[in-house]
């Protein structure tokens, strides 16, 4: 089936029961399909053919169409981790990666530009253009056991997978199946910071950063002094306060073979 309006795949995915889910499309795809699946026992695999298809990097699904069918064929089934988030009054659900911050703008931007480029492109015209125009503002993160980040902060990435953003190695530890969110804190970076450290984004190497903070969670809660947008899986869903708990093994994935 097409998706022919916001949430049809989802609804899809609610009253697909046990079935197999074949999933053609990018992590927006993605996104949907697992707001409808997180409560059912269907498997789910994936043909890529999206801009940033950043879920099927983290999770090894090939690129090439027959080897991708191949995997939904006959595949491994996985249960991994989502993410749930709340804010607004509303939950959404997300299989990848979540921000708040200049990421959510990031999104937006890209989201409104034309894909020609690929997504590696899109979303660094975006990023760039976005980071130019961007003020920090004081954040206070809240992680689970009463841990507390606090100051002026740039972005917070609230990581399952390992890549986002076409292809930015953002959180180059994280496991999909282990019950905890990769969650880094970038702190009050300047321009300096951008052009001499945006390079290592597609590398991971950025967290070494010293104004970039690494850690681990099973909640993570966001505020701001001025409400900051939120994006999951690089859609734009709202802007804080929001609170992210991770759903253990909630959905099953196809993933190649061992």
């Amino acid at each position: 089936m097409l998706s022919e309006y916001p949430g049809h795949l989802a609804e899809a995915a609610r009253d697909a029961g046990d079935r197999l889910l074949v999933v053609v499309g990018g992590d927006g795809t993605m996104n949907e399909v697992v707001n409808g699946a997180a409560a059912t026992n269907a498997e789910i695999a994936i043909l890529p053919n999206g801009t940033g298809q950043d879920f099927g990097r983290t999770h090894a699904i090939p690129t090439g169409f027959d080897d991708a069918v191949r995997v939904a064929l006959g595949g491994e089934a996985r249960a991994i981790d989502i993410g749930r988030v709340m804010l607004g009054g509303e939950t959404r659900y997300f299989a990848n990666v979540g921000s708040a911050g200049m990421s959510g703008s990031v999104a937006r931007r890209a989201n409104s530009m034309s894909k020609r480029l690929g997504g590696r492109a899109t979303f660094f015209y975006a990023l760039t253009r976005e980071f130019l125009a961007w003020q920090n503002t004081e954040v206070t993160v809240r992680l689970a056991g009463g841990e507390e980040r606090h100051g002026a902060m740039h972005d917070v990435i609230v990581a399952i997978g390992r890549w986002h953003g076409g292809g930015m190695h953002l959180a180059p530890d994280a496991s999909h199946d282990d019950g905890l969110f990769d969650v880094v804190v970038i702190g009050d970076v300047n321009k300096l910071d951008f052009l001499t450290t945006a390079p290592q984004l597609y590398s991971g190497k950025y967290l070494s950063h010293p104004k970039v903070d690494h850690t681990r969670s099973a909640t993570v809660e966001i505020d701001a002094a001025e409400p900051l947008p939120v994006e999951v899986d690089g859609e734009p869903i709202g802007t804080t306060p929001a609170r992210f708990e991770v759903v253990p093994g909630a959905v099953r994935v196809r993933v190649p073979r061992a």
